[in-house]
């Protein structure tokens, strides 16, 4: 038996991404070169950038507006790096972000912190943005808002429109980054209903290759050149990320962005079914179902019963089923989980949580599986003093 449920760190490629991945392998040439074979591969870029800005609700794009990276870490890092020092005098040094982010945004604001940037944390306490907090710091001193859609360790959905909407209004200046990573094709979610100026996505979050980023520019931006690159070189991807484009993987990123598009309803659908099952079959039991009021279909974060997260995930391990016990970036650290405390567990509760996250493939047996081994597990497994 072998049970995927980790589809948060990352998802098996589906098989619109293994074709065109495939047929990609035979466009060897490089874009940037004026020859045949060379077009060729241009013409495969243009398209694949397309069917990604589509998968954004972005129609019609220009050049520029969407920037192929090697992660989705790369295209924050060119997010957040790129616009802070796009120009030395700035009278805006206000960074308003929350107190949960991944830790591609989290620790690039501390780097800028050192540089001098004031960066507001807003408290997201239950899984809940506190939109008070949000407002006290909107106001002409806002250089930038970057937050995330959706949580990757609590499934939290943030109302972004809603702070992006706040943080124009005091400052039309200010610009807007989100973190879509975990968000894109799983919530509702369009380039103009956002509101944002810069929008991360990643490919291997969405049945795409791992190795492959993309960051979506305003027109705006682009015209006041209000965003520089982080990598000097060959000026390629419009001057804004040097690199010979990974064609490869970029053409993977766009059939599964465009499969994903194409059946992003019923895939929504699926996973909330199934999170909804496992939400269901918790109830009545020891373990703690961590809920914020707004999430994502397809992350549920749940406390065992004073059972180290370790101890549990390998047991479930050894039964064929895969979950995590937070954060893939944060799996090797020794302090709880930071997003884990600001939604208000204790440390211990902390060390005792897991995510489960499901995949449009998953079926209701594996959901059945797991609460059957995590029930076995919560008999059988050695408890933690308090």
């Amino acid at each position: 038996m072998n049970i995927y449920l980790d589809n948060s760190a990352t998802t098996a490629l589906c098989t619109e991404a293994k074709a065109a991945m495939t047929a990609a392998m035979e466009v060897f040439g490089n874009p940037s070169s004026l020859h045949e074979v060379g077009q060729k591969s241009a013409a495969l870029l243009r398209e694949s950038r397309e069917a990604v800005a589509m998968a954004l609700g972005e129609r019609y794009i220009k050049e520029g507006q969407l920037i192929f990276t090697g992660s989705g870490t790369e295209a924050t890092v060119l997010a957040l790096l790129g616009t802070a020092h796009a120009k030395e005098r700035r009278e805006a040094k206000t960074i308003l972000t929350t107190d949960s982010e991944h830790p591609s945004v989290e620790n690039n604001l501390r780097l800028l912190e050192k540089e001098g940037f004031r960066v507001i944390r807003v408290p997201t306490r239950g899984g809940a943005l506190d939109m008070d907090g949000v407002l006290a710091h909107c106001d002409k001193q806002l250089f930038m808002v970057s937050m995330m859609l959706v949580n990757n360790e609590t499934g939290a959905r943030y109302p972004v429109e809603q702070v992006f909407a706040a943080a124009k209004r005091a400052n039309p200046d200010c610009i807007c980054h989100c973190d879509a990573v975990q968000g894109f094709l799983k919530v509702p979610m369009t380039v103009k209903n956002l509101g944002a100026d810069l929008i991360t996505v990643s490919a291997h979050k969405i049945h795409g290759p791992k190795g492959v980023g993309a960051l979506y520019i305003a027109p705006h931006i682009l015209k006041k050149r209000a965003i520089s690159p982080i990598l000097a070189g060959g000026g390629q991807e419009f001057g804004l990320r040097s690199g010979t484009e990974n064609i490869i993987g970029i053409a993977g990123f766009a059939a599964a962005a465009k499969a994903g598009h194409q059946r992003v309803g019923q895939d929504v659908a699926r996973m909330a079914s199934l999170s909804q099952a496992l939400i269901d079959g918790l109830a009545g039991s020891e373990i703690r179902v961590n809920l914020p009021p707004k999430r994502a279909p397809h992350i549920v974060n749940i406390t065992l019963p004073q059972i180290k997260s370790e101890t549990m995930l390998h047991f479930l391990s050894g039964k064929g089923i895969s979950v995590s016990s937070g954060s893939a970036c944060s799996s090797h650290a020794k302090n709880p989980s930071g997003t884990l405390l600001a939604f208000g567990l204790a440390a211990a509760q902390a060390d005792c949580s897991l995510r489960v996250s499901f995949c449009p493939t998953n079926t209701e047996a594996d959901a059945e599986a797991l609460l059957a081994a995590l029930d076995e597990g919560c008999k059988n497994l050695i408890r933690v003093r308090r």
